[in-house]
């Protein structure tokens, strides 16, 4: 019977965790590049609602159902964005480019407090080929997280309106007594 040094163990173990850290860079990686954009407001799901109806209000809609809180577009064509966006790179150029929104907006709370989760998935395909079709492509989350940006700004600047027409009320109650 043949015992292991210490060192053999050791370059053994080590040996394994290099193993373990490179696939670990893979899984994260890819449920990076699976990950759906999101974010929860601190506002409740009416006010929510009408802040995302606001920012997507120049898309082309298919579907708005505030009941089951889902915004579908139509494809809406972008083969100039994506041409422009990889002109710099040593990709060819794509004959057509469309993509389409599905925003859904959720109602929760946190605590005692209700909040709303708006999630925005943007399915981009692209053809290069007329012969092959299209093909889905992964998205660069720009849109996306752009999109959040602006829904967050509107309440946030709703909120500040709110504030000030109660500030107002309490200096006219004020005023009158």
């Amino acid at each position: 019977m043949k015992i292991f040094s210490c060192s053999t163990l050791l370059g053994l173990f080590i040996l394994c965790l290099l193993g373990a850290c490179s696939s670990y860079e893979q899984f994260a990686q890819v449920s990076e590049e699976f990950e759906i954009p999101s974010r929860v407001f601190r506002s409740d799901y009416n006010h929510t609602w009408q802040a995302v109806q606001q920012v997507v209000k120049n898309y082309d809609l298919s579907v708005m159902n505030q009941s089951t809180g889902v915004i579908k577009s139509r494809w809406i064509d972008n083969t100039l964005e994506i041409n422009f966006t990889d002109s710099f790179s040593k990709n060819d150029a794509v004959n057509a480019a469309k993509f389409k929104l599905i925003i859904n907006v959720i109602k929760g709370y946190r605590g005692q407090n209700e909040v709303s989760k708006v999630t925005i998935f943007k399915r981009q395909m692209v053809e290069q080929d007329p012969l092959q079709g299209f093909k889905i492509i992964p998205t660069d989350k720009i849109l996306e997280n752009t999109l959040l940006y602006r829904i967050e700004r509107v309440l946030a600047i709703d909120r500040k309106l709110q504030e000030i027409e109660k500030q107002k009320a309490a200096a006219a109650e004020a005023a009158d007594f």
